[in-house]
């Protein structure tokens, strides 16, 4: 059995957060005698990750997924349980363990944007204790793999979103961790270099196996790269395990479109007569239908035989429909 290369056991963390209603008297009344609430934003979190896994850590805006990552980074230290990250305790804050892991946040920049990113993997080689001919073979691998040569001269101030995240990203793997932490890597890029970035980081995992753990509230980053996910809310670990098998408990129908090659008279009428079948609203003349899984053979067998179909495909529904049907019931 492969030995998990993270394992986290009743990891807690608790925010104490002053508070204080508006006004002069109850500023003074808040120095006096401050109110304090604890704010519980990760609760007794316990799950393990084996070497090359690529998981999506994934919940709404005040989750808990950014303070496991920065635990589990040893940016925070928990307020109890235990976690281990590729043999260390991550807030002991190790050398050797900071060699290990990685960590890349799209809301922040680990390069010096004052000079170009060429001079600030220099300085990362040496900090890292890389080899001159590791870092021109790392180097070069990053630079050919990301496209790197055209702006590793520019200073980083003067680089669009997308090629300063691409450096970033070239930033973290420059040492080759064994862990990467992801935090929202795509936020505020455009459709096309967000799909760019998933391509690299499948091509990266596979080639060299690193461990991966990924937030985004891009439903499509976790689709594309994470067959494994981890829904937190709340702080709390609600669901732990296949993608695909949590939209087929949560979304028990596939969606059916089709085009018609000629006007259908009454089309809704004939959907009415169709067992457990809904027509939901359609675009540019195509005509959705919901339908249970277990019936979409004989539903689209009927729609093939009885009405002029142009074109007709069977699709999960929209994973983003699923998650937040989770959330909306809070447990799976």
């Amino acid at each position: 059995m492969t030995q998990a290369v993270i394992e986290v056991k009743d990891l807690t963390k608790v925010y104490h957060v002053p508070e204080r209603q508006a006004g002069l008297l109850a500023s003074v009344r808040g120095l006096l005698k401050p109110e304090i609430t604890d704010v519980e934003a990760v609760r007794s979190l316990n799950f393990s990750i084996k070497p090359g896994e690529m998981v999506g850590l994934i919940g709404p805006n005040g989750a808990g997924k950014t303070t496991t990552l920065k635990m589990l980074s040893g940016l925070l230290y928990p307020t109890s349980g235990e976690a281990k990250v590729a043999g260390f305790t991550p807030w002991e804050r190790r050398s050797d363990y900071l060699r290990q892991i990685s960590m890349v946040m799209g809301n922040r920049s680990a390069l010096n944007w004052d000079i170009p990113p060429m001079d600030s993997f220099r300085v990362l080689a040496r900090i890292y204790a890389v080899s001159s001919e590791n870092f021109q073979k790392n180097l070069a691998e990053l630079i050919e793999l990301l496209n790197l040569e055209p702006f590793l001269k520019k200073p980083v101030r003067n680089l669009s979103l997308g090629e300063r995240m691409k450096c970033e990203l070239a930033a973290g793997l420059l040492y080759h961790p064994k862990v990467l932490f992801l935090d929202e890597p795509t936020l505020g890029l455009d459709v096309a270099m967000q799909r760019r970035l998933r391509t690299f980081l499948k091509h990266y995992n596979q080639q060299h196996g690193v461990t991966v753990i990924l937030t985004s509230h891009y439903m499509a980053d976790v689709s594309a790269l994470c067959p494994r996910v981890m829904l937190i809310h709340h702080g709390e670990m609600i669901y732990d395990g296949n993608l695909q098998s949590l939209s087929a408990r949560l979304a028990p129908f596939k969606l059916v479109k089709l085009q018609f090659s000629q006007r259908v008279e009454d089309f809704s009428r004939f959907v009415e007569k169709l067992e457990n079948t809904e027509l939901l609203p359609g675009e540019n003349q195509t005509n959705v239908l919901r339908i249970p899984r277990e019936n979409v053979a004989q539903v689209t067998a009927r729609l093939l035989e009885s009405l002029p179909v142009a074109d007709l495909s069977v699709e999960d529904p929209p994973i983003e429909a699923v998650i937040d049907q989770v959330y909306l019931a809070g447990a799976v």
